[in-house]
This record gives C-alpha cells, structure tokens and sequence, in this order.
C-alpha cells in the first residue's frame, strides 16, 4: 500500500507561529529589561529618599542648635561619645575638641542619618561659652565646595575669618551612605574608596569642611562624595538669641 502523502504546511499558519514565537521572546526580553530598570531606579529612589530624610534631619538639627543657644546663651559641645549623646561636660580647649558628635540626647533630636551613621558636629569653641559676644567673637568654621573645574571654591566663609567677614559658628553634617563615619553602634567605618580626599578632609577636620554635589566617580577632583552638611547661619543664630534676651 503507497503511504498516505503528507500534507503540504499552510504557509499562513507557520507564520503565525512564528510571529507568536517572536512576540514570546520580545515579551521575555521587555520583562528582563523592565526588572532591570526597577532595580536601578528603586536603589536610586531609595538613596533619593534617605537623602531628603537626612536633609531634614540636619535642618532639623541646625533649627535645634540654634533653639539651644536662645535658651541657654551658648551653644552645646559636642556629645560626650559615640554611644552617650548628652553633651560633654569637658570645656572645649580648642577647635578639635569642640569637633565630634552631634549631642543629640542634649538636643532631642535624632543623632543619626538615614545611613545609619551618628551625624557629626564642630563649633567654635568661643560660641560654646557665656556670654557670647557679638561684637568680638569670631565665628572660625569655614564650608568650601568645587567648581565645574574642580577648584576650590569658599561657599561659607573666605580664607580668614574675622568680625567684618564672619564664618559659620558651626557646621553639622551626614558622611553618607558610603565610606568613613560612625555607626550607631559606634563602630568606625572603613574606608573603602581610596581618593575621596574631601570626604577625608570633612571627617578628619575641625574648621574646613566641604559641601558638594554627590559624586561616584573616583577621577574627579577630590574623589567620590556624597556627604551632606548644614552650617549653622550666625545671622539667625543672633537673632534668635537678641530676641530671647541671651546676647550681652
């Protein structure tokens, strides 16, 4: 018996099929596409985020400084350690002792970044004494950024500081998510990113402090950045403390 012959393929279907082929495997590479973006942009939204928490801790820290002096005429040292937020007992004998930690239990605020991280603190030592007098103290901290060249550039402050051109009475500051800093379990963190020369300079410093834009890319001068700083304006910081009756 001759075998039955086989039928000739629709030439329609097997493009039909090979159309839906093609739409299977578009669907599959859209979908890996999509979850790739979803994990880029959910770290950079969630980085987005706790920068703007960190912000608002800082201004909120700032606003908390400044409430302090109104009330107590001065401004608080540094906390006692990393672990003991109250303020330390021990006068400031100079600008490296007036530079630590933010004394947040002193304050009633929250010590800590969105990092993790304990928020760091320097005052001039002169502020952090009463009376503080307005017409011969000299506020001594000064914030520098980088321009598009990557000079460095005064954003608070100029290369001296005196009563005709004043600095910043104190500056506090967020060290990131990445690099240096202090957990709040106190454990110092390592450094990670050789090159970040300005990080350094902001966690090893107590009178020069820079506040740039964030930056991962470890050719630019002074290296990869993301710190993020608040100087206390000495402008409001008389204010409220003429209004509540604490400047001589």
């Amino acid at each position: 018996m001759t075998p039955p012959r086989a039928r000739s393929r629709n030439p329609a279907v097997s493009r039909r099929e090979r159309g839906a082929a093609l739409l299977v495997l578009l669907a599959v590479a859209s979908l890996a596409f999509a979850s790739v973006l979803i994990g880029v942009f959910s770290r950079s939204g969630i980085d987005g985020l706790r920068e703007q928490r960190t912000l608002a801790r800082l201004a909120q820290a700032s606003e908390a400084l400044v409430g302090f002096a109104a009330t107590h005429g001065r401004l608080p040292r540094p906390a006692v350690s990393a672990l003991d937020g109250r303020e330390s007992g021990q006068p400031c004998s100079d600008e490296a002792s007036c530079t630590g930690f933010l004394p947040w239990v002193t304050l009633g605020v929250d010590g800590s970044d969105s990092w993790g991280k304990l928020l760091r603190y320097s005052v001039t030592p002169r502020y952090t004494v009463v009376p503080v007098q307005r017409i011969s103290t000299v506020a001594t901290k000064r914030v520098l950024t980088r321009n598009a060249a990557g000079e460095v550039q005064y954003l608070v402050g100029q290369g001296e500081c005196t009563l005709a051109a004043q600095c910043a009475p104190a500056v506090v500051f967020s060290q990131g998510r990445d690099d240096v800093g202090t957990a709040v379990t106190g454990l110092r963190q390592a450094r990670t990113a050789p090159g970040n020369e300005d990080e350094l300079l902001n966690d090893e410093g107590d009178i020069e402090f820079f506040r740039r834009a964030r930056s991962e890319a470890p050719a630019v001068a002074g290296g990869r950045f993301d710190d993020l700083l608040v100087a206390v304006p000495l402008q409001t910081l008389y204010e409220r403390m003429a209004a509540a009756r604490m400047l001589p």
